[in-house]
């Protein structure tokens, strides 16, 4: 006996996306490692998965093949237009390491960080707060970058005011030949930013899903919730927001190249991710699964060996 027998009649009945295919998350996520590491049709030529062994080793990798991007688009004069999460985290002490080391001046880069925590009406946390994605990014990358740091006026972030200019940003970035690059984590839900499942049964075609640029107040799902409470707010359910303002697949989907983490272990077996790097690789593109696009793209997917499975219970 499993959800998939039990569902019917239960609380969970209309608690999931409606267009999920639940028999097909389970498929994905029951797959041995063998078989759900191995590459599949619908992927881009020049995707790789990377399995890392440790917390650390995937912080490093992860960090390095960022620098790396910013150190090679600055070798070619290219600008860098960088969509950054702020989750995972773990990687941009080692980006600034690189980048010191190389002495690698990020000024060719515009940031635009993905998501921010919101109200309803896309009304955001003052900067100064700790709880507020630009304050993480603020103090966790560009601040310790110092004298090769990127450009304040290059620096954007996703309030009800900036949001929306993101589009025209970053297309007039790319008239002048910049690159377009997404660093990104997979949500509880498969989610891209916080641009979550649910969106996709507003849209009456993949087309019209996929060239939305973003949401102002967008309405999160409660595992979405759930999750970040144990990923962010030490189990403190009441106090995460319950909505956001976010990147949408219009832009995250233009990248010239994509760099992912999923680093949801929490020890003693225990873990968040699992089943939603396993969906991500192998569910094939679905807008009801966003991150399911994300092998589409050219770039890397790096992620903790443990995730890759078998994702069964425990037996004590």
């Amino acid at each position: 006996m499993n959800l998939l027998t039990t569902l019917e009649g239960s609380l969970m009945e209309r608690f999931f996306p409606a267009g999920w295919d639940l028999a097909k998350i389970d498929r994905c996520a029951g797959l041995p490692p063998q078989e759900a590491l191995k590459r599949e049709p619908h992927w881009h030529e020049s995707f790789q998965s990377v399995s890392c062994t440790s917390l650390e080793q995937f912080d490093t990798f992860m960090g390095h093949e960022i620098a790396l991007l910013i150190k090679n688009t600055r070798e070619r004069g290219e600008k860098l237009a960088l969509i950054l999460p702020v989750g995972p985290m773990g990687m941009y002490k080692w980006t600034v390491f690189f980048l010191k080391a190389w002495n690698v001046d990020a000024s060719h880069v515009y940031g635009f960080n993905m998501d921010e925590w919101s109200d309803a009406e896309g009304n955001t946390l003052p900067a100064s707060n700790p709880g507020a994605f630009q304050y993480a990014m603020e103090h966790s990358f560009y601040d310790l970058l110092g004298e090769l740091t990127v450009p304040e006026s290059q620096r954007n972030f996703a309030t009800k005011a900036n949001l929306p200019s993101y589009a025209d940003k970053i297309a007039r970035l790319k008239s002048e030949g910049a690159k377009l690059a997404v660093v990104y984590g997979i949500g509880r839900v498969f989610h891209i930013a916080f641009w979550e499942p649910h969106f996709a049964g507003e849209y009456d075609s993949e087309a019209q899903w996929s060239a939305a640029t973003h949401r102002i107040g967008a309405r999160l799902h409660p595992l979405t919730i759930e999750q970040n409470a144990i990923t962010s707010f030490k189990s403190r359910t009441t106090l995460v927001p319950c909505y956001a303002n976010t990147v949408g697949p219009g832009l995250f989907l233009q990248a010239d190249y994509a760099i992912g983490g999923a680093d949801g272990a929490l020890g003693r077996g225990m873990m968040w991710q699992g089943m939603s790097l396993l969906v991500t690789l192998k569910y094939g593109p679905d807008p009801w699964v966003p991150s399911s696009f994300m092998p589409t793209l050219p770039g890397k997917l790096f992620f903790l060996n443990e995730l890759a499975g078998p994702l069964e219970p425990e037996l004590n």
